[in-house]
């Protein structure tokens, strides 16, 4: 594995400036790409689950964290509250006393549950600058998060779809994670002091975790302050452990909110609040995926998709239109022309774009490409009007390997035998 902080800075993903402050990284161009797209790849999984997206404030009052239970049991690992107008207001350390009370905004029935509500929003942590680095610990996040609202018996079924969301996601992204961790309370004033409650949420994990077959351990002390959860561990380069998605149980903050819905019978229940996480915090994600592709993402991640290389000055305007083409077929392509050097330094800088297409004469002659795969595979020359479509196909079905007939692999075509000298 690479190291994020070094490789991501090489890349020209992001950076850090000590005006801004530590655990402050800001994103570069290529980085926001990565980002922005790894997003949108969640949005989209979510949107297909059933969920809804809202945007809540990344502020509130003090108030609303003495009622959710974070002021009493996590207020070290908040930023100081702000006075304002004769009230105090914090930065949010989570986004699940927002959505709760969106919940409790109007009346709501059983028919309307299971609600799935998600958000990608900001969150903010007062990290000791000892334990930050890189993207892998911040003080400012941005959290792919979602409450999903149940009534008691749609809990197993909905944290069990949570936990297939993220394995899924996994998959698109190549990730394997190292364990899968059952986190539960632990000796100590941490946690709420409801025993039945934490009988009740441990019971619905594990079931849910056995009938996904997943081996896990029970680790004591890691759970939330309200519920025990399913952690998904990952490892960075350094062989150091941590969370990057989770699903939860929390018969807590319903209880703290008075959250009630309107049953079959007519009368007012208690709903169950789900918490999950896809991907964690984005930047998180973002930092292994670094130190697990070393910058090589998976081709519907990557900041460029697709360069073509002109051999010739000959050659410019049919690369031109082939990118054009490209960029109207929703792929992120870009022209390397031979001002920027010979074919071989051209392929060299292109290293880790998945896609690189050569039009030398003869291709250009034949309206065809010679296209070469970033693991340095030459497939067989194909059609300059076919090419994006073949691409967008891969990115659009989030695959991780690079072309979907190993068959076609070869050496062809004039860039093939000219070599790239």
């Amino acid at each position: 594995m690479h190291d994020h902080r070094k490789l991501g800075r090489e890349l020209g993903l992001f950076d850090t400036d000590p005006l801004i402050g530590a655990g402050l990284p800001y994103w570069l161009p290529d980085g926001a790409v990565v980002r922005h797209t790894l997003e949108e790849y969640v949005r989209g999984a979510e949107r297909r689950a059933g969920y809804r997206h809202v945007y809540s404030p990344v502020l509130a009052k003090r108030e609303l964290y003495e009622i959710s239970g974070h002021w009493s049991h996590y207020s070290d690992d908040m930023f100081p509250p702000m006075d304002l107008g004769g009230e105090q207001v914090v930065l949010r350390p989570s986004l699940c006393p927002h959505h709760a009370l969106i919940y409790r905004s109007r009346a709501r029935s059983y028919r309307e549950l299971p609600l799935r509500m998600a958000e990608l929003g900001g969150m903010y942590r007062s990290e000791l600058s000892g334990v930050l680095g890189g993207l892998s610990r911040v003080r400012a996040i941005q959290l792919n998060d979602a409450h999903i609202f149940c009534t008691p018996d749609q809990v197993a079924q909905e944290a069990h779809g949570a936990l297939e969301l993220i394995r899924r996601a996994y998959r698109a992204l190549g990730i394997e994670p190292v364990r899968y961790r059952l986190s539960l309370a632990g000796p100590g004033g941490k946690y709420v002091a409801d025993p039945d409650m934490w009988r009740r949420a441990e019971a619905v994990l594990r079931e849910v975790l056995d009938s996904a077959g997943v081996a896990y351990e029970a680790v004591p002390g890691e759970a939330a302050f309200y519920g025990p959860k399913i952690d998904v561990q990952i490892a960075d380069s350094a062989g150091r452990e941590s969370t990057l998605s989770t699903v939860q149980v929390d018969f807590h903050q319903p209880e703290q909110f008075d959250l009630r819905y309107v049953g079959a019978d007519g009368a007012r229940h208690r709903p169950v609040m789900v918490h999950r996480s896809i991907i964690g915090s984005v930047e998180r994600a973002v930092a292994h995926l670094i130190e697990l592709h070393g910058g090589a993402f998976p081709a519907w991640l990557a900041p460029t998709q697709l360069i073509v290389l002109p051999v010739s000055e000959a050659e410019v305007p049919q690369a031109a239109a082939l990118v054009a083409r490209s960029v109207e077929r929703g792929l992120r392509a870009e022209l390397a022309g031979p001002e920027l050097g010979s074919l071989g330094a051209r392929i060299r800088g292109a290293r880790l774009v998945p896609y690189q297409a050569v039009i030398g004469a003869r291709e250009a002659g034949g309206d065809r490409v010679a296209l070469r795969l970033r693991d340095g595979r030459r497939l067989a020359d194909l059609s300059a009007a076919e090419l994006p479509a073949r691409i967008g196909g891969l990115v659009e079905a989030y695959r991780t390997e690079l072309w979907e007939c190993e068959a076609e692999a070869g050496s062809g075509g004039e860039a093939g035998e000219r070599g790239d000298g």
